[in-house]
């Protein structure tokens, strides 16, 4: 792969006129591939992705399109050997790889769960319960999550190729919207690699995804109102993305995931002997030679207490010693290069610039034993710790953005906080501690400035993902320098990409335009209990209206006796009558539940194959002995699951009393066969 990189574009590959610049091997130099500026037409590109792309996407079910996700994950696993062998050029060893590459398809995986578990197999997201607007119950409130017609930019940086790209699609493909990838020029022959095998596949529909190969002009000046930007990149660059005039003034929405200072911090009790102690000081190095420190996680600032920085520095350097450094594919290496001669020489100077008030305690910027590869070709670099003076402020404006982490002493929790917070604004910061009174202080003082806090001890260090390890299912993203942007977190990442809308109408309309029942909308009833009626026939508002049945002292007694619930209010009169809120024996809400259960229920094979679950269960009116009971059950909302035979039904329960009194109200879980089509 020597050859100029091609974009993918209107639904076909886009080869430049002119040999363009070479990209280098990280490791030796060698021209990997090149990158030219000329690039295809990219207002062509936006309507291609609006008109094509994006209709194709949002004509699939929210199930449908995570069915997708997972399938083009398994088709990129299978080229997992020719992705590794192209990481490894850039600078990646094994492991880092295994971060990008395997990362990238583990979050594909995680998001097809989401969407498949935690969002309608229906193309609304309804958000929240209905709000009801007016006291006849005619007039109704339902917030809604809708697929915008518009185009997600994705613009990433050079360290994570393939994680980078597939963070960002996978939300996005989820909420309906087509994506153009600008990938980073350094590392781009990767991302390209894998947006061939994914169009090669068929799997997702033509347009949703295209891919933009080395210019960054015009970027966004064809985009509008309906079109989100995903920046992944220094701040700087962020900042001028923000001047744009389509940011400013014409309704483009600018997400930010910026370079930040992250911390680490060692709690004031934890000791040498403490296994917390091992525990920071394995943190602090793995999070300065993985991806050789080019992450926007990694670990900048080391925050630990005064009386143990010299243990603290003793235990660094001796871990540091034993990191060798090599080519990336060196069965023996620990730590690559950097992605490039220029990315190791803007380190270089932000040591420098750090050395204004710290002094490098381990390591040397221009000198470093390499194994597997040549010194003077590739762009390697050994680990590099300072540690700060008293008060030195560069260590918390300044980013080495490589193996780079600088020591800083504290006297007090509130000192380190205020040390944390001096970063303004990170991704990620971690405390190391067992004292749950010091994680209390230091969590509450440090997340409105961090995207995500770890806390790290003894228990749940086997466990724990690390660091720097954004994951599918939280939030990654943090306020302030850190871009103030928000991805991943699972379906909340999904509606970053959708527009909120709040509707107002009749219970009726409000059903119909989403798909799912609202209270007050027509109840519909025939011969046919709703029990016998497959996906296939059931309607939302297929609804039965039970018979009575009176709740007796006998059933109140037995029940107590039968589960061992003998709670006073429902088997001591005196203490019952005492009682402000009975007055008198009550039935066990669970009792009454069971009960309209029993007279919901049609007991005969059919259609219904399972209860799987009760949701938002409230007993609102104490049900007193000889009290006489009723149901209505409703279809509220039908999910045919994909792949499978059977589906989801979810029934609104209402339990009413002899006076008309609502007792219980709550949602019932069934699976049901889908029957003929």
């Amino acid at each position: 792969m020597s050859g100029v990189l091609e974009s993918y574009a209107r639904g076909s590959w886009f080869t430049p006129s002119d040999e363009g610049t070479p990209l280098a091997d990280a490791n030796t130099g060698e021209t990997v591939a090149r990158i030219s500026k000329n690039a295809p037409d990219i207002a062509g590109m936006i309507d291609y992705a609006r008109s094509v792309g994006g209709p194709a996407v949002r004509a699939l079910t929210f199930h449908e399109r995570a069915v997708l996700l997972k399938e083009v994950a398994k088709h990129l696993m299978g080229y997992k050997d020719e992705f590794y062998a192209l990481s490894h050029r850039t600078g990646a060893t094994s492991r880092d790889t295994m971060v990008d590459v395997d990362g990238g398809f583990g979050t594909l995986f995680g998001f097809s769960g989401k969407g498949r578990r935690e969002l309608p197999n229906s193309t609304v997201i309804l958000d929240g319960p209905p709000e009801p607007l007016s006291k006849g119950g005619t007039f109704v409130g339902q917030h809604v999550y809708t697929s915008r017609p518009g185009v997600a930019l994705q613009i990433n940086a050079f360290n994570f190729p393939v994680w980078g790209m597939l963070e960002k699609l996978a939300p996005a493909f989820l909420a309906g919207l087509p994506s153009i990838v600008k990938p980073a020029d350094q590392t781009a022959y990767l991302t390209v690699a894998v947006v061939r095998r994914i169009i090669e596949s068929g799997l997702l529909p033509e347009g949703s995804l295209q891919i933009l190969v080395g210019t960054h002009e015009g970027l966004l000046d064809h985009l509008g109102p309906q079109d989100i930007v995903g920046f992944t990149g220094s701040a700087a660059t962020g900042a001028l993305l923000r001047e744009h005039p389509n940011v400013v003034r014409g309704g483009v929405q600018l997400n930010v995931e910026a370079d930040s200072l992250n911390f680490s911090m060692l709690g004031p009790d934890v000791r040498v002997e403490d296994p917390e102690f091992d525990l920071y000081v394995k943190q602090v190095v793995a999070e300065m030679t993985v991806k050789a420190g080019q992450k926007c996680t990694a670990i900048r600032r080391v925050l630990v207490p005064s009386g143990m920085a010299d243990a603290v520095i003793e235990a660094l350097t001796d871990r540091l010693s034993k990191v060798r450094v090599g080519a990336a594919d060196h069965p023996d290496s620990r730590m690559g290069a950097l992605v490039s001669l220029e990315q190791r020489e803007a380190v270089r100077e932000a040591i420098g610039a750090l050395g204004r008030s710290a002094e490098i305690v381990f390591g040397d910027p221009d000198r470093v034993e390499v194994i597997g590869a040549d010194d003077g070709s590739g762009a390697f670099m050994s680990p590099i710790l300072l540690r700060a003076e008293p008060g030195a402020r560069e260590p918390h404006e300044i980013e080495a953005f490589g193996p780079v982490s600088t020591v800083i002493t504290y006297d007090t929790v509130a000192e380190a906080v205020e040390l944390a917070a001096l970063g303004r604004g990170g991704l990620v910061g971690s405390l190391v501690t067992h004292d749950e009174g010091v994680a209390r202080e230091v969590v509450l003082g440090t997340a409105p400035w961090h995207g995500r806090v770890l806390v790290l001890d003894r228990d749940d260090a086997k466990e724990s993902t690390g660091h720097g390890s954004p994951l599918p299912a939280l939030v990654h993203g943090g306020p302030g320098r850190a871009g103030g942007g928000e991805e991943l977190g699972g379906v909340r990442g999904v509606k970053h990409h959708m527009q909120r809308t709040a509707l107002q109408g009749s219970p009726d309309m409000i059903t119909a335009i989403t798909g799912q029942w609202t209270p007050g909308s027509r109840r519909l009833a025939d011969d046919v209990h709703p029990f016998r009626k497959d996906l296939s026939r059931l309607r939302i508002g297929d609804t039965i209206e039970s018979a009575e049945r009176a709740v007796t002292r006998a059933d109140i007694d037995h029940f107590a006796e039968f589960t061992g619930d003998t709670f006073y209010a429902h088997t001591d009169e005196e203490a019952a009558a005492a009682n402000p809120l009975f007055g008198g024996i009550v039935a066990h809400g669970y009792l009454v539940v069971s009960l309209a259960a029993g007279l919901f229920v049609d007991p005969a094979p059919g259609p219904v194959l399972a209860n799987f679950g009760v949701d938002h269960l409230r007993f609102l009116t104490p049900v007193k002995e000889d009290a006489i009971i009723k149901v209505t059950l409703t279809a509220k909302q039908i999910t045919p699951r994909t792949n499978a035979d059977y589906g989801e039904v979810r029934w609104d329960a209402v339990v009413t009393d002899q006076g008309g009194e609502v007792v219980a109200t709550y949602d019932v879980l069934t699976l049901v066969a889908k029957g003929e089509e």
